[in-house]
């Protein structure tokens, strides 16, 4: 079977496409599904999709229409895919469960880093050979507070390494994680956490209940030189609210891996066009704010599991068996979806 993979990143094609030797075909895109694009699907009973991926109800039945039956997202997050609409089509919907949680929680260490000591600022300094020190000011974070959202996998790996810092650990998450509460973790209400931690590290998923999850009034709770990273989904926090705290001069300092209408920038080479998003451009203007491009995730470890995970899913359907990565099986949603 030749299965169609979209959204595959340069450093990734070889691997998938390795991983796939022997069992099936792949032909791998750089571009994602989307209404422009699920026409290139014809034909394949089998795709592959990348995280910006566009897997609405219109697209979704493009694709049914075009004879795809199974949707394998090579991703965690499914936010982007209509499940219902996916189950009244009768198609196979997989995803990743989860991956090495150390790439996401490490690379937000390095934002939150990154951020604190302005190593962005001091390496464009010292490019032009201006080695002064003015602005570059950072702070110890041992004995500060770190505050966590969410605390299952990713969020015990920042915790961990936080913990390694020497630093005071709060936490709020639906459940406690006893790992975190070993170290020395303490959870507390949400509006408690924004308002007495120095660092605060996003890692929930996104859902409507955490739609805007740090918006106007979580931001104004938090303290005037706190840090925020966010390397988790972009919609969690409300970037025009971001901005107008970045303007009055609160916050120490902005990490943000994702961004909540980061679909068709992130992951696209937009260099010589206009950038018509006026939010993302003001957030780029803030010298306390650093942006990368949904890159946490992206460490060969990490990746290797995303497509092992990737290949089981795809045999597992064509084999009729269901798996833990399953969110809806030949049209039935899964009791666990969410």
């Amino acid at each position: 079977m030749e299965i169609v993979a979209f959204g595959v990143q340069a450093d990734e094609r070889a691997l998938l496409e390795k991983a796939f030797e022997g069992h099936h075909q792949v032909r791998s895109l750089d571009v994602p599904v989307n209404r422009d694009t699920a026409a290139i699907a014809h034909g394949y009973e089998v795709v592959s999709s990348s995280v910006d991926a566009d897997l609405g109800a219109d697209v979704l039945q493009s694709l049914a229409i075009g004879g795809t039956k199974m949707i394998a997202q090579r991703s965690t997050g499914f936010n982007n895919i209509d499940l219902e609409a996916a189950a009244d089509l009768g198609m196979t919907i997989g995803r990743v469960s989860h991956y090495s949680p150390y790439a996401v929680a490490e690379f937000a260490w390095g934002l939150a880093l990154a951020v604190n000591r302005r190593i962005v600022r001091a390496t464009n300094r010292t490019r032009n050979f201006d080695f002064r020190l003015d602005g570059l000011m950072g702070r110890d974070l041992r004995g500060r507070t770190a505050g966590v959202i969410g605390t299952g996998r990713i969020g015990e790996a920042f915790t961990r390494i936080a913990h390694g810092f020497g630093m005071n650990l709060l936490g709020w998450d639906l459940a406690e994680n006893p790992n975190c509460v070993a170290l020395g973790m303490k959870y507390v209400g949400r509006e408690q956490l924004f308002a007495r931690s120095d660092l605060i590290t996003l890692h929930v998923p996104l859902l409507e209940a955490t739609r805007h999850l740090v918006d106007a009034a979580a931001l104004a709770a938090m303290k005037d030189d706190a840090i925020l990273v966010n390397s988790s989904r972009g919609g969690l926090v409300d970037s025009v609210a971001l901005v107008d705290t970045l303007k009055t001069g609160k916050l120490a300092g902005v990490g943000l891996d994702v961004y909540e209408e980061e679909a068709g920038l992130f992951f696209f080479d937009k260099s010589l066009e206009v950038m018509g998003d006026d939010t993302l451009a003001r957030l780029m203007t803030f010298p306390n704010v650093l942006v990368t491009s949904h890159q946490a995730y992206f460490t060969e470890d990490a990746v290797g599991q995303i497509i092992d995970a990737t290949v089981r899913n795809v045999e597992d359907y064509l084999a009729h068996r269901s798996n833990e990565n399953m969110l809806v099986t030949r049209g039935q949603l899964q009791a666990a979806e969410r």
